[in-house]
C-alpha cells in the first residue's frame, strides 16, 4: 500500500489554517526548510538520489541552527553538501537573530534605551518566552560600538569633498 506523503506547501498551509497567525512561525520554518533543499538541489545540479555526470557534490544529511526571529524562536534544518561550500542564501551564516532584530537592537542602542528596557522591548516582540540576558545585550552594544568605531575611524582616501550639516542650538536648549 502506498503512503502519501504530505507536500510541504499543505503542512504550511495546515500550520496557518490550525493556529492562524499563531502558526506564522511553524509556517516560515517549512517554508525556509524546503527553500533551503530546493536551493541545495541547484547547487549541486542534482535532485535527490540522482544520478548525472553534471553533479558537483553530494548532500549530507542537515544540521540544525536556531535563529531568534520575530515570530519567536525557530529551529531550521540547514541542509549540508559533503565538501562544504554551501549555506542557503535565506540563513545568514554565523548569525543567530534576524536581520530585523539586529536593526531594531541598534535603534534601541542609538536611543539610549537601558539594557533593561532593550529586554523587555525584545519580549514584547518575541514572547514572553524568549529568554534575553542582559550579557547578550551588552555583547550586542559592544559588537555596535565596535562596528561605529571602525566606520568613524574609517579612510576617506582620495575623497574629492566633505560635507557637512549642522544645526545649531542655543545653550540650554
Amino acid at each position: 500500500m502506498a503512503q502519501r506523503v504530505e507536500h510541504p506547501l499543505d503542512a504550511a498551509f495546515a500550520a496557518l489554517l490550525t493556529n492562524g497567525l499563531d502558526g506564522a512561525g511553524e509556517a516560515l520554518r517549512i517554508l525556509v526548510n524546503e527553500a533551503s533543499k530546493i536551493e541545495r538541489n541547484h547547487f549541486l545540479n542534482a535532485q535527490p538520489h540522482e544520478r548525472t555526470i553534471d553533479r558537483i557534490d553530494y548532500a549530507n544529511g542537515f544540521k540544525p541552527k536556531t535563529v531568534m526571529t520575530r515570530v519567536g524562536e525557530l529551529t531550521f534544518e540547514v541542509p549540508q553538501v559533503r565538501g562544504g561550500g554551501f549555506y542557503p542564501s535565506a540563513l545568514e551564516k554565523g548569525s543567530r537573530t534576524e536581520q530585523a532584530l539586529n536593526i531594531a537592537l541598534a535603534e534601541m542602542y542609538v536611543q539610549g534605551v537601558s539594557t533593561r528596557k532593550v529586554i523587555t522591548v525584545l519580549q514584547s516582540l518575541l514572547g514572553p518566552e524568549v529568554s534575553i540576558s542582559s550579557t547578550q545585550v551588552s555583547r550586542a552594544a559592544e559588537q555596535l560600538d565596535a562596528g561605529l568605531s571602525a566606520w568613524r575611524e574609517r579612510p576617506l582616501d582620495e575623497t574629492p569633498y566633505v560635507f557637512l550639516d549642522a544645526r545649531p542650538l542655543r545653550a540650554g536648549s
